[in-house]
């Protein structure tokens, strides 16, 4: 059960003065923007996040701009992926320093849909942290694979610091979601906060959606956010979002950067 009253905000984002970030992280998926595009934005913004870990995001005709329009329609831009990371996206707010980015397609399995990771290094204050948004397979042994490829991306970054969030297609107790949380700390298991169940936003009975971060991040707080309106929630996409608020410890010797 959680531990606070949906209503209740989570922290808001800010930049100590040992130049570790408080920030708040949201994973969503959007279904192509098949659905309400306003009603999508608005709950997006609502959130108001630092990072969004898209999934489903548009990836065939005029994506680039689709995707665009989202980010600007909720105070954002775009960081990385959508059609060249076959749908997974990260989107920020202007207070990230954004490092590098990487559109990673994973290995196509013949007759399943095509995966991949869009990936970053950001800095917010004196923290830098890697990102990674993902949209596991449906099909079990693929999906495996898939979380191994994951963990070996977020080692890859370089990044003493990293949290990865996506539709998983999985409930915790399966065993990819098991592999995942074996290295990585699963957000709403740590300080679970709002609601817990991502689908569906008309029947919420199963969490498929993450928020997985490093050790050595703090989660203040992770679920689905309580203050958000109902009926544009089910508007807007075919899942539930989940939001995380984190504290990502500065990185060595940058006490002093802290300015964002």
């Amino acid at each position: 059960m959680p531990t606070d009253a949906p209503t209740d905000p989570l922290p808001n984002s800010r930049t100590e003065p040992d130049g570790s970030a408080v920030i708040r992280v949201l994973s969503y998926n959007i279904r192509s923007m098949r659905d309400d595009p306003v009603a999508l934005a608005r709950v997006m913004k609502a959130c108001a996040p630092d990072l969004v870990l898209v999934q489903e995001a548009p990836r065939f005709f005029r994506w680039r701009k689709k995707l665009a329009r989202l980010a600007r329609a909720a105070d954002l831009v775009v960081l990385s992926g959508g059609g060249s990371a076959a749908g997974p996206a990260l989107l920020c707010s202007l207070r990230a320093t954004v490092e590098r980015t990487e559109d990673v397609l994973l290995p196509l399995t013949p007759g399943l849909h095509r995966r991949g990771f869009a990936t970053a290094v950001v800095r917010f204050g004196g923290a830098r942290i890697g990102v990674v948004s993902c949209h596991l397979s449906l099909q079990k042994d693929e999906r495996y694979a898939q979380g191994g490829m994951l963990l070996d991306r977020i080692a890859a970054l370089g990044t003493e610091h990293a949290v990865a969030g996506g539709d998983l297609n999985e409930r915790p107790g399966g065993r990819t979601f098991r592999r995942l949380t074996e290295v990585l700390t699963d957000a709403w298991a740590a300080r679970p906060w709002g609601g817990e169940h991502t689908s569906t936003p008309q029947d919420p009975h199963q969490r498929i959606d993450a928020i997985l971060t490093t050790g050595g991040i703090e989660v203040l707080g992770c679920g689905v956010p309580g203050f958000l309106d109902r009926g544009e929630l089910c508007a807007a996409t075919d899942h539930l979002p989940v939001l995380a608020a984190l504290r990502v410890p500065a990185a060595a010797g940058a006490a002093g950067e802290a300015g964002s």
